[in-house]
């Protein structure tokens, strides 16, 4: 377990079934997750009933952000990449516990267990250009904008740009911390 303050990062437990089927079938945040369907208990359980392989097997890892012991949201990894050592990074707060720091948190705590632990190299995200909260996010988080997609993303019946965002773990040939 990871913590920072009263933020921790923690595996996934099979305690976590009614959070993550609240989660994952929250319509608003369906866009961002690149699915248009709700998940079933039965796929969820079956999901948690592996979620504990290896990361350099599975290629991705999902972590619960709790604030006062309680699932506030999920930190993901996704497309590890051994050879490059890098991996995708997404961050999903239930609504009632955003604005609050949890993800900023999280974010932090993540960077440390990916340079000292995992031993990446760098890190990436997608975010929608209007996702303010997201922007701010990684902008404040260190990660820098490396390009924009246009018409990336379909939201409703309309088009809009995605802004990519890389962090840089490993930065002994760029500068010193």
């Amino acid at each position: 377990m990871l913590q920072r303050g009263t933020v921790t990062l923690r595996a996934l437990e099979e305690s976590d079934l009614d959070f993550l089927f609240a989660l994952e079938n929250d319509p608003s945040i369906w866009g961002v997750s690149d699915t248009l369907a709700p998940v079933s208990r039965f796929a969820l359980r079956q999901y948690l009933q592996h979620a504990t392989a290896d990361f350099y097997e599975v290629r991705q890892l999902r972590l619960v952000i709790c604030a006062d012991s309680q699932a506030v949201g999920t930190l993901d990894l996704f497309n590890f990449e051994p050879l490059h050592l890098r991996a995708g990074i997404g961050i999903t707060i239930i609504a009632s516990a955003r604005q609050q720091g949890y993800a900023q948190a999280a974010l932090e705590l993540l960077l440390g267990y990916a340079r000292h632990t995992l031993r990446l190299h760098q890190l990436y995200c997608t975010v929608a250009a209007d996702n303010t909260a997201s922007l701010r996010l990684f902008e404040q988080g260190g990660f820098c904008q490396v390009g924009v997609r246009k018409e990336w993303l379909r939201k409703d019946f309309f088009w809009q740009d995605a802004v990519e965002f890389q962090y840089i773990l490993d930065k002994k040939s760029t500068d010193s911390e």
